[in-house]
């Protein structure tokens, strides 16, 4: 069976590789009707022999599985942080009175799509855990780039330059788009050398794991299940747009998966189900690439306003005018007026890009050519560091979450792995209120500096320290960091974010006795 897959893969080895798919056909999908049923894309199915891909010979099948899935992981969390920060961005006093409900939503849409992205990555840690792989929460900072990975990780304010990767690297493999497709792909091509979709990496994972003559069935650990995270415990209301969608985004959006696996056929569902949320070109417009589009199609008409009928500029109101004043104007002068004051103006705050607080004076990230923003402002550099202790405190709880058993499910009782599930959630909101602090906090004393934003750095380890006990040392060494910060901030923060920092130290202090409780042993660990 070995000897008839390698002799698939060498000849596997000379074909041609394929080149970028350039649009060619009318109109702005591309001739694709996102309301029929035929603008499906198809899922990934089971393959003739001639058609599977190539081996890699440096792995063993399980290890190579590992492996993809591993990438699949540092895709997910780059691409969630990305589209977090890019959402943050948008907003502020520039945007034009008549695009603010606009920009609101796409900032809702896009924080929609990275919550979905949250849950790839929860699921990708199932299939992990099911094959008896190591979990993989880790991705490089940034600039950085590899195979598979659709562009080099950036952290930016959203423009249509971003957009367009994110169009891109969501898009199905064999779309086209017409001139729309074309436009965005020089975007793309302008700014990334060898940009990737994701749909490549689901192509080529999805077969192996599809073939009991590639991958056995012993590797497929259903004891695993208790440990993996499930829907009742992670969902937290995000399905079916049932929460999370007040401004008017796709409905039925965002619509969260957190897919535990027992077999084969559960994996394949789950990365099914993860690969058609990001690519389908379904009617329903939910899926990833739909959405990013339309945001990609209205910010283009909205930033070009010459496009406008003078009826149109005629409705609107530039903030400057009172509504009695802009009546009394003559209609004709209205249009040129509108372009004056709205020319040029963005949806995006002035943020720093790709934003770090350095342990020390001399450190610099490594740059690879890319552009990094250090924070320097006393203030801001206090919340981008306890923003960067939260964000190392929400990876290691959805770490340890995976090693406990007996969660949310144990009615009226305290667990280890509620407690964990509950903090993961505590941090995720955090997070969201420091960014949005951030996004409006300068970068430095200069004038005209620009806004800080939320690094997102990544920690110097995720390793999981050996035992349970050293686990919960662990959350409390992050609880008293947190605690040196906040304290620093109680001293220079203006009194109006006093009460978010006062509430953070109250949540803090009941993680803090909880896990006290657990290291004494008056907590019931038998399930852990």
């Amino acid at each position: 069976m070995r000897a008839a897959q390698i002799r698939r893969h060498l000849g596997a080895m000379n074909q041609p590789k394929a080149l970028p798919v350039t649009g060619t056909q009318k109109g702005l999908l591309g001739g694709v009707n996102l309301l029929s049923a035929e603008s499906i894309s198809p899922q990934p199915g089971p393959q003739s022999q001639s058609e599977k891909p190539p081996l890699n010979l440096e792995f063993s099948p399980r290890d190579y599985v590992t492996y993809l899935l591993s990438i699949d992981a540092e895709i997910e969390h780059c691409l969630m942080v990305q589209y977090l920060y890019a959402a943050y961005s948008l907003g502020g006093p520039q945007v034009p009175e008549m695009y603010r409900d606009a920009v609101r939503n796409w900032q809702e849409v896009i924080l929609g799509i990275a919550k979905e992205e949250m849950g790839h990555l929860i699921s990708v840690q199932n299939s992990l855990r099911l094959i008896g792989a190591p979990l993989h929460m880790e991705r490089e900072d940034y600039p950085w780039d590899g195979p598979f990975y659709p562009f080099p990780f950036a952290l930016e304010p959203l423009t249509l330059d971003s957009l367009a990767k994110y169009v891109y690297a969501e898009s199905p493999v064999d779309w086209e788009g017409g001139a729309l497709g074309d436009e965005i792909r020089a975007r793309v091509f302008a700014e990334v050398d060898d940009p990737h979709q994701v749909a490549v990496l689901f192509n080529t994972l999805i077969p192996l794991v599809q073939d009991p003559d590639y991958l056995p069935d012993y590797v497929f650990q259903a004891n695993t299940f208790p440990a993996q995270a499930n829907w009742a415990e992670w969902g937290r209301g995000y399905q079916g747009g049932n929460r999370g969608n007040s401004t008017g985004q796709p409905r039925q959006t965002p619509d969260v998966l957190v897919v535990p696996q027992t077999c084969r056929d559960d994996m394949v569902s789950a990365l099914q189900a993860i690969a058609f949320q990001g690519e389908a070109t379904t009617g329903s417009s939910k899926s990833h690439f739909v959405r990013f589009l339309t945001v990609y199609i209205e910010m283009r008409e909205a930033l070009e306003q010459e496009s406008l009928s003078d009826s149109e500029w005629s409705a609107a109101r530039p903030d400057d005018y009172t509504v009695d004043g802009w009546q009394k104007l003559q209609p004709a002068s209205k249009p040129a007026l509108l372009r004056a004051t709205l020319a040029p103006w963005s949806p995006s705050r002035k943020v720093a890009v790709n934003p770090y607080v350095s342990l020390n004076t001399e450190e610099e990230p490594e740059q690879d050519g890319g552009k990094t923003t250090r924070i320097t402002h006393p203030e801001s550099v206090l919340w981008a560091q306890l923003h960067n202790v939260r964000y190392r405190m929400l990876l290691n709880y959805l770490i340890h979450s995976f090693t406990l058993f007996g969660g949310l499910n144990a009615a009226g009782a305290i667990t280890p792995r509620g407690a964990i599930v509950n903090g993961t959630f505590g941090e995720m909101y955090n997070l969201r209120a420091i960014s949005d602090i951030l996004m409006q906090s300068p970068v430095s004393t200069k004038p005209d500096a620009g806004f800080a934003g939320p690094p997102f750095q990544m920690p110097y380890t995720l390793n999981s320290p050996f035992g349970e006990a050293n686990r919960w040392r662990g959350h409390l060494d992050l609880l008293t960091a947190a605690q040196n910060l906040v304290e620093a901030l109680l001293l220079i923060a203006p009194p109006s974010r006093h009460t978010y920092l006062a509430s953070m130290c109250e949540a803090d202090k009941n993680m803090r006795e909880l896990a006290l409780r657990i290291l004494s042993g008056s907590i019931d660990t038998a399930l852990i």
